[in-house]
C-alpha cells in the first residue's frame, strides 16, 4: 500500500484491471488509491440482456464514481452492449467494436503518423 501510496504523489496513474475477478475486491476498491477501474470482459459480454451482468455492472459504474475514479469496460464487441454502458455513465470502452489487435509495426506507423483518434465515451456514442 506505501508503494502506491509513492507512486501516486509521483503522479502515476493507477488502475485496477479485471474488476470483479480473482483478488479485485470492494475493499480493495475502497482501500488503494486507484485512479481507474476497468470492468473485466465477462461482465460486459451479454449487456443488456443478462440482468445480473447488468446489475453487477451499474454498481461498478456508481461505486467507481463514487470513489472519484473513472471507469473503463473492456470487452466491448456489440453495439447494445457499448449503448448500454454508455446510458448508465461509463467513462470509455475498448474491445473489437472500436479496434481488432495490430501489430507493434502497424501501431508505431498509426501513432508516427498522428492517426489514432481518442474519443470521449459520450461523444462517439452520437456518432454510433
Amino acid at each position: 500500500m506505501q508503494s502506491l501510496e509513492r507512486l501516486k504523489r509521483l503522479g502515476v496513474h493507477l488502475c485496477i484491471d479485471d474488476f470483479g475477478t480473482g483478488y479485485s475486491t470492494l475493499w480493495a476498491l475502497k482501500q488503494m488509491p486507484m485512479d481507474t477501474l476497468k470492468i473485466d470482459r465477462g461482465f460486459v459480454q451479454g449487456l443488456p440482456h443478462d440482468q445480473d451482468n447488468a446489475a453487477i455492472v451499474q454498481a461498478m459504474i456508481v461505486a467507481a464514481h463514487t470513489l472519484d475514479m473513472e471507469v473503463i469496460a473492456e470487452g466491448v464487441e456489440r453495439g447494445e452492449e457499448y449503448r448500454f454502458l454508455v446510458e448508465h455513465g461509463c467513462d470509455r470502452a475498448q474491445g473489437f467494436l472500436f479496434a481488432h489487435p495490430q501489430s507493434a509495426e502497424h501501431t508505431a506507423k498509426v501513432l508516427k503518423l498522428g492517426r489514432l483518434v481518442r474519443f470521449p465515451l459520450g461523444e462517439f456514442a452520437r456518432k454510433v
